[in-house]
């Protein structure tokens, strides 16, 4: 197991250190519903012995990615060996039945904010075959939509809330566009905001550069979502406000959103959150770095 470092949550590190828990059986299942007219589709894996009124963690993905991405893989595998079940979806990103990585070449319809309604979609289905309580997990970009979710919808059904390396608002900032692509955001966004005030939010911009994909079409309502600065894009921002017991999971190695530790501590400090930062790991947790990881969620669940 990599070294891990406590920040502020000592009592994280305590038994799944000594001894790490035997590999149990558990099958992963793709779950299949509709919502708002598309297929959309998750990955079920329910831990040896356990049903959906144990421990159940609803899993979301990063940018742009998928729910069997090795990262998202690894931890409901190493997750089941703890005795953790585990719903990990696939935000449809407007596509139907959605699979693999989005092609920069597919025109892009989604918002950062569909994210909230489709952890939604998913909690009432856990919570239609007998969820009572689940630990909302999110990663990267889909932390930053878990925290946002959890804290403006915040019901019984959500027991608590374990974020993985969640984005603070600098991944999507005019800052970050221009050292990315080469040229200043401002432009593009008023032009967007622009057609979206004339009720033409739907206009196809072509050749744009968008999130991680260069030169590709995305619509006026979509580019504005994405980037017009909010509040509620800064996770540690939206954890002051936070009313479940949250995990925030980091990486020493992490170079993706290198500026969480330091904004993080002052919540840390005022008994907010919890925080664990595992080290050497990168922002995406592979490996050994993911059964630590799968580890401390464990533990963090289990606590009361």
């Amino acid at each position: 197991m990599k070294k891990l470092i406590a920040l502020f949550a000592p009592a994280l590190l305590g038994s799944y250190l000594l001894a790490a828990a035997p590999a149990q059986a558990a099958e992963k299942k793709e779950i299949k519903q509709t919502y708002n007219g598309l297929t959309v589709n998750a990955n079920l894996m329910m831990a040896d012995g356990k049903g959906y009124g144990d421990d159940m963690v609803l899993l979301t993905h990063g940018t742009l990615t998928h729910k069997d991405r090795s990262t998202y893989a690894q931890l409901q595998k190493n997750l089941a060996a703890q005795g953790v079940s585990s719903l990990a979806i696939n935000l449809s990103l407007g596509l139907n039945d959605r699979h693999g990585e989005y092609d920069c070449a597919v025109p892009h319809t989604h918002k950062h904010t569909d994210a909230l309604k489709e952890i939604d979609f998913w909690l009432n289905w856990l919570k239609s075959q007998g969820s009572e309580q689940v630990t909302l997990m999110g990663h990267s970009r889909g932390g930053n939509q878990t925290a946002w979710y959890a804290v403006e919808h915040d019901s019984n059904a959500i027991k608590n809330v374990v974020l993985i390396a969640p984005a603070t608002g600098e991944q999507q900032s005019a800052a970050e566009y221009e050292e990315k692509y080469g040229k200043p955001l401002q432009p593009i966004l008023d032009n967007a905001n622009k057609m979206v005030a004339a009720g033409k939010g739907d206009t196809m911009m072509k050749d744009v550069d968008f999130i991680y994909c260069k030169q590709t079409q995305v619509t006026a309502a979509a580019f504005a979502d994405y980037y017009n600065v909010k509040p509620q894009f800064d996770t540690p921002t939206l954890l002051k406000a936070v009313k479940k017991p949250t995990l925030v999971v980091m990486g020493s190695a992490d170079t993706a959103v290198p500026n969480l530790p330091e904004k993080i501590q002052p919540l840390a400090d005022a008994g907010k959150v919890q925080t664990l930062t595992l080290e050497d790991a990168d922002h995406f947790f592979l490996d050994f770095a993911n059964e630590d990881l799968a580890a401390a969620a464990a533990e963090f669940m289990a606590q009361e």
